[in-house]
């Protein structure tokens, strides 16, 4: 039994389930993102197309990230394909905060399809429900790699990464509804998020230096056991700690306000 423990979660077993915890929060919050741009992007079709354009959608949700499932594998083996996945979840953060500092006071925060290149190129061809169903597939795809690059900066352990990108699958449906209610309460979660996600994009940039002088000391630090620990623990506290000190202290203040992401999010998972 222990055998079969440390092949699934490695030589540290308890490492290996902090790691797991930490990409059930990341990948449920990531899911309740995704879920929220979802709605966003059909909310101008006829109310009759969108449950149908919410359900292609969730379907292309599960197959991308089955798909991404089996690549991760893949990913774990090819160095350089760690770096571009850091630079893009540091661009992920950025543009997040870029978004946030220039928000409209109205809270509006939904997705201008007009300005999309595939939506504008496909919309003559076959007309404004297939257009927005193919814009829906490509952020699907684009939400899977998230997923799995998340996953990827953790560990390089594949059924670690493997358990990761599964629990992002079922995030989707049984996960993400708990999350919306949560952010619901803690609406700062989702900056929290973001700065996790930023955080993993470093770690995987790191892998320039650490493939080309694997034998120095600060690569040593860099890939080992302690770090990575110290990268689980990072970001549970992240998360844990402002809830606690809200809870108690009212700091960071808890919003009682409906998020932008809060109704869009359950009208998707409520169709999963």
């Amino acid at each position: 039994m222990m055998d079969f423990l440390h092949n699934i979660l490695g030589n540290d077993i308890q490492a290996g389930l902090l790691i797991i915890l930490n990409l059930i929060v990341i990948e449920s919050l990531l899911s309740v993102d995704n879920a929220a741009v979802l709605a966003t992007m059909v909310m101008d079709l006829p109310k009759d197309q969108r449950s149908k354009a919410l359900k292609y959608g969730i379907i292309g949700a599960y197959v991308f990230r089955g798909i991404c499932l089996f690549l991760a594998a893949w990913l774990v083996k090819i160095w350089w394909l760690k770096p571009i996945g850091g630079f893009y979840l540091l661009y992920l953060t950025f543009d997040y905060f870029m978004k946030k500092n220039s928000k409209k006071e109205d809270g509006e925060d939904e997705i201008d399809k007009s300005k999309n290149r595939l939506y504008k190129s496909t919309v003559g061809l076959v007309g404004t429900f297939w257009a927005t169903v193919a814009l829906v597939e490509v952020m699907d795809l684009a939400f899977s790699i998230d997923n799995v690059f998340a996953a990827v900066a953790f560990t390089d352990h594949i059924w670690l990464i493997y358990i990761g990108v599964f629990i992002g699958i079922l995030a989707m449906r049984f996960v993400a509804q708990a999350f919306v209610k949560l952010m619901e309460k803690f609406s700062f979660l989702e900056t929290v998020a973001f700065i996790v996600i930023g955080v993993l994009g470093i770690k995987l940039i790191s892998s320039f230096f650490t493939h080309y002088a694997p034998k120095s000391q600060i690569s040593q630090l860099i890939e080992g056991e302690k770090t990575d620990m110290f990268v689980s623990i990072f970001t549970v506290a992240v998360f844990v700690v402002p809830v606690i000190t809200s809870l108690v202290f009212n700091y960071p203040k808890r919003k009682v306000v409906e998020l932008n992401v809060s109704k869009p999010g359950n009208e998707v998972l409520d169709r999963v």
